[in-house]
């Protein structure tokens, strides 16, 4: 083989169609747009609109709201925990924070703050600094020697206007 033979496969890039460009090129004079109409001219902008009809988003019933002040949390499991400290990631003798997991690697952002979740188990004597902890996380946690410690989560991040 010659680097002057290396090219690729056969049909591996496909060449861009011209649009309007002659009637033998098959998407000549009107460029696949049809004739005439509000949709063969430039700057349509007609997502949902149904021919005047009332569009379907406004003929569907409209169901519960988004709370602006529900707090997002990053959220950690014991056997992730468990496996950053095995693996050294996290020393156990200090008090695991919300800034600690993410230098570990075990979180990528701490969001609202961070809850602790039940799945798996710890052996290992930790003290934990978390927005939020399941019984099950906080009961597991404490059979093996440690402590959990909830914190205050972050302020909301709307303000309301008074």
């Amino acid at each position: 083989m010659k680097l002057n033979d290396i090219r690729d496969n056969d049909g591996a890039r496909k060449a861009r169609i011209r649009v309007g460009r002659g009637i033998g090129s098959g998407k000549g004079k009107t460029g696949g747009r049809g004739v005439k109409g509000q949709t063969s001219r430039t700057g349509v902008a007609i997502n949902g609109f149904e021919g005047g009809q009332m569009p379907i988003y406004r003929r569907l019933p409209k169901r519960g709201f988004k709370n602006i002040f529900r707090l997002d949390y990053a959220e950690v499991n014991l056997d992730r925990l468990q496996d950053a400290i095995t693996k050294g990631k996290l020393n156990a003798a200090e008090t695991i924070t919300g800034a600690a997991l993410v230098a570990a690697g075990v979180l990528g952002s701490v969001l609202d703050g961070v809850r602790l979740l039940g799945r798996g188990a710890v052996t290992s004597k930790i003290t934990i600094e978390v927005a939020g902890a399941t019984a099950g996380a906080i009961a597991a946690v404490e059979k093996a020697g440690g402590s959990v410690v909830v914190v205050a989560p972050k302020a909301p991040k709307a303000e309301v206007a008074a």
